[in-house]
C-alpha cells in the first residue's frame, strides 16, 4: 500500500507543497507582524534551520532505502536536495538582504574575516554545485561517475554547515542545537561510510 502510494505523481508534487509550508509560514509572518521583536535575525536563523532540517532529511532517504528495502523512496531524494538548496538560497539572502543591506563589498570583507560566514559561504556554493548538476542532462554531461563523485560533496556540505551552525552560536555559548544536529549526521555519514566499505567486502566475497 505505501509502495503504491509512493509511486504516484501526485505524492512527489505533495511531497514539495509540505516542504515548502515552512518558507510559506514565514512569508506569512512577514506580512502580518508575528516574527517577534526581530524579524532579520528570526529569518536568518529559522532559514539557517530548516537549511539543516532538510540536509538531515535528504541524507535519510538512502538508509531507509536499504533498510526498508524501498527502492521507491529514491525519487524523492533529487526533489529534497533542490528543498535544501532553496532555504539555504533564502538563508544566504536573508543575511545579505537583512542584515548587510546588499552592500556587496562589506559581504566580501564579512566572508574574509569572520570564519564562520566563510564556511558557510562555502558550503553554499557547494550546495549550489549539487542543486545545478541535479537533472537529467546534468548527469549524461558530467557521466555517472563524475557525476557521483561530484555528489560526494554533500558529505563536506554536510560538515561544514555543522561548524557554520557551532561558530555562530559560539558567541551565546549555546550548544545543544548543534549538538543534536551533528548527532544526527554523524550516524547518517556514519552509516554511509558503514555500508559503502560493507558493500565492498560483499563484492569481493
Amino acid at each position: 500500500m505505501l509502495r503504491q502510494v509512493l509511486r504516484k505523481p501526485l505524492t512527489k508534487f505533495g511531497l514539495v507543497l509540505v516542504c515548502l509550508m515552512p518558507f510559506a509560514w514565514l512569508c506569512s509572518g512577514i506580512f502580518l507582524d508575528g516574527l517577534g521583536p526581530n524579524p532579520a535575525e528570526y529569518l536568518i536563523r529559522s532559514t539557517g534551520n530548516w537549511t539543516l532540517r532538510f540536509l538531515c532529511i535528504t541524507l535519510l532517504v538512502t538508509p531507509l532505502r536499504v533498510v526498508f528495502n524501498m527502492p521507491e523512496l529514491l525519487r524523492f531524494r533529487r526533489n529534497l536536495g533542490v528543498l535544501t538548496f532553496f532555504y539555504a538560497l533564502m538563508h544566504a539572502l536573508c543575511y545579505s538582504v537583512f542584515d548587510m543591506g546588499l552592500a556587496w563589498d562589506e559581504i566580501v570583507v564579512d566572508i574574509v574575516k569572520r570564519p564562520f560566514i566563510a564556511v558557510g559561504f562555502a558550503g553554499a556554493v557547494m550546495l549550489s554545485l549539487l542543486a545545478a548538476t541535479s537533472f537529467n542532462a546534468a548527469i549524461k554531461m558530467l557521466g555517472a561517475v563524475r557525476w557521483r563523485m561530484l555528489h560526494r560533496l554533500v558529505y563536506a556540505i554536510a560538515v561544514l554547515a555543522i561548524l557554520h551552525f557551532f561558530w555562530m552560536r559560539s558567541g551565546k555559548q549555546d550548544f545543544t542545537e548543534v549538538f543534536v544536529y551533528a548527532g544526527i549526521l554523524g550516524v547518517l555519514l556514519g552509516w554511509r561510510i558503514w555500508h559503502a566499505a560493507h558493500s565492498r567486502l560483499q563484492a569481493r566475497l
